[in-house]
């Protein structure tokens, strides 16, 4: 791999470098020694199957040791207090396994082509195609289901000339890695958090689309029933559909084995555009969020759990330790 890509293809919030000390920059160097050389060489020269039942294996086993685990097992707790402790800990391996699937399939993405071979079902596809047809811009959502890196390419590779956010790793050279990775296989543009916007804005104004993972935690969104519990949740991408006249599309991914997946393409719907904007962006918002638990509720073990989405006092009030 080269060392640079060029400046108008990959660009990171200075902040994060900015901050970085001398010895932090050293490890950084580590660590991309060791991605190299002991994680994507390796797992890059089996078969994509046996890559992701390997590192899925290895992900159940240290997962649980890890300190992430008691995210898992308390968001759990917080998202099903009917299921017994049991069907707990099973949900939090399959969601430990299918982490590592994803960081095994990772180096193959190449050959988990949507549009050929037997990998990738796409499910729902003329959604998308309608709604682009729409000429008006497009908001695609999502969250981090099964490994939704095959999501951008199921959209780009359609083809769909699209703006995707991701948020940029603290180690630049292992982040630039995976940005050049993303680009060669879905050849999204994309757009990193904190500097992204005015990407996302550009594309819409221009009637193009833009794809954004609403399922995590932000502190400075809305308090959005999830699970039955507030959840600080971002109102971006409601905010830029009502903002262009855009519709919205949800997509889901689901694993379906060993490197393969389907993609679901949902159908396109406008955010009520009622003239209080405050109140359209929350029910958008709320019906994004619903889209999302439902999705999980239906495969749980393929959702990002070890990511702390509810605050602290969350768990307090419902007396989880």
């Amino acid at each position: 791999m080269s060392a640079e890509l060029p400046t108008d293809t990959y660009s990171r919030p200075k902040d994060i470098d900015n901050r970085s000390t001398r010895w932090q920059r050293f490890i950084w160097r580590l660590e991309t020694l060791a991605w190299d050389l002991i994680y994507w060489a390796p797992i890059k020269a089996l078969p994509p199957d046996k890559a992701s039942d390997f590192v899925g294996w290895l992900f159940k086993k240290i997962g649980p040791l890890l300190s992430q685990h008691k995210t898992v097992t308390r968001n759990l707790a917080l998202a099903f207090p009917e299921k017994s402790e049991a069907e707990r800990h099973e949900i939090a391996m399959a969601a430990w396994e299918n982490v590592g699937r994803t960081a095994g399939e990772l180096p193959h993405l190449p050959k988990i082509n949507p549009y050929s071979g037997d990998r990738v079902e796409v499910i729902g596809g003329e959604h998308l195609d309608a709604a682009l047809a729409m000429d008006k811009g497009l908001v695609l959502i999502s969250g981090h289901f099964a490994n939704f890196e095959i999501m951008a390419a199921a959209i780009c590779k359609r083809p769909a000339e699209c703006v995707i956010t991701y948020r940029a790793l603290n180690n630049p050279h292992i982040d630039q890695r995976l940005s050049r990775l993303r680009q060669r296989y879905g050849g999204a543009i994309q757009a990193p958090k904190g500097i992204g916007t005015r990407r996302l804005m550009k594309a819409l104004r221009s009637r193009q689309a833009v794809a954004l993972l609403n399922d995590q935690k932000f502190n400075q969104g809305l308090p959005i029933s999830f699970f039955g519990h507030p959840a600080m949740t971002a109102p971006g991408p409601s905010r830029l559909a009502l903002k262009y006249g855009a519709p919205l599309l949800f997509v889901s991914t689901r694993r379906t084995g060993p490197a393969r997946f389907a993609v679901t393409f949902h159908e396109p719907f406008f955010p009520s555009s009622t003239g209080d904007l405050d109140a359209d962006v929350k029910a958008s918002v709320e019906s994004i969020t619903a889209m999302i638990e439902a999705e999980v509720r239906a495969n749980p073990g393929q959702w990002f759990w070890q990511h702390r989405r509810w605050p602290k006092e969350a768990w307090k009030a419902a007396g989880i330790t």
